[in-house]
């Protein structure tokens, strides 16, 4: 039997787990949720997180060639930002326990992504690239950490200067290169259904910086946040629309792609009436916030499901050659 490994798109487990987890930290703060609750969903976020860097590093050791095939493929490498995002967010939540460890698991992470995101970036601009190939994956490197960045350097440790400045980072990486994404899904041939979960990264942009909006203001949620909030609600129609077509091979765990958009779109809502927004806000919240944690659950039973059956590693990159005959 073909050996299989853990692909770094699996860290966006980690993701979805660790920030319902914070949005249950703040739920527990509002509307009086169990605490324990909250503090369950983050052990479970951090051992996910422990075992799959184990596990990665383990490929790195045992399988560089496929490995290195990660790296050099044209989607499969943006996943490898997921490390440091999930990285990031494991740091908020053992910030409360374990300050010291949370700042440098931060500043490592931040700091190394930095070099991550120019070199695969750097490459796209060389130009020559397959159309085909362009998904919402692009996002992660040069959106997604740096907005999981601002969100966490704001808010679990209250560097504001810094976390504006990855703000920036974030969101204008986010405005150049939607255009470009979705010029590609309109006008493009159809994704491939292998690639048609990477939809689910849509949501993530808006619904992240929504978040790391918050993080660098204060207050009950401005314009900006609302305009971030409404936004990220159009894409998540888009997506239910679509869910049929993204979902003609049955759900592999790249379903997953959905969890960091939804998480945060919940953690979202409830930070809105945490901060003061009422109104409407007193029953959209609880409703958002249900609804991302059903969505969530129902990925991790997808998960359980596939794990049994066994398949819930991908095929490898690298096909091992066969040996000569005798």
């Amino acid at each position: 039997m073909t050996p299989r490994f853990v692909p770094a798109s699996f860290f966006g487990i980690v993701i979805g787990l660790a920030a319902i987890g914070l949005g249950w930290r703040v739920a527990a703060h509002h509307w009086g949720l169990p605490v324990v609750m909250a503090e369950s969903i983050c052990a479970v976020a951090t051992a996910v997180w422990l075992l799959l860097l184990i596990q990665y590093t383990r490929k790195w050791i045992v399988a560089r060639g496929e490995a290195l095939a990660e790296v050099a493929h044209p989607v499969q490498c943006c996943f490898i930002a997921l490390i440091f995002t999930a990285s990031m967010l494991i740091a908020a939540v053992i910030a409360p326990y374990q300050a010291g460890l949370a700042e440098f698991l931060f500043a490592l992470c931040a700091v190394t992504m930095l070099p991550f995101a120019a070199w695969r970036h750097g490459g796209l601009w060389r130009g020559g690239r397959d159309l085909s190939t362009t998904t919402p994956v692009l996002y992660l490197p040069t959106v997604g950490a740096p907005l999981v960045a601002c969100a966490v350097g704001g808010g679990a440790f209250g560097w504001h200067d810094l976390a504006c400045v990855f703000f920036g980072m974030g969101v204008l990486s986010w405005l150049a290169l939607e255009s470009v994404i979705v010029n590609r899904l309109l006008n493009g041939p159809p994704l491939a259904p292998p690639l048609r979960p990477t939809l689910g990264i849509q949501l993530a942009p808006p619904a992240v910086t929504c978040g790391a909006w918050l993080s660098i203001t204060q207050g009950e949620p401005d314009t900006v946040a609302l305009l971030l909030f409404g936004y990220a609600i159009v894409e998540a129609l888009i997506l239910l629309r679509l869910l049929p077509w993204i979902a003609e091979q049955g759900f592999p765990m790249g379903f997953w792609a959905f969890s960091f958009g939804v998480a945060a779109l919940g953690a979202d809502a409830v930070r809105f009436v945490d901060r003061g927004a009422a109104g409407a806000w007193t029953w959209i919240a609880p409703l958002v916030f249900g609804l991302a944690n059903l969505i969530l659950l129902l990925l991790v039973f997808n998960s359980i499901r596939l794990l049994l059956a066994g398949r819930a590693l991908p095929p490898p990159l690298v096909q091992p050659v066969p040996a000569p005959a005798a």
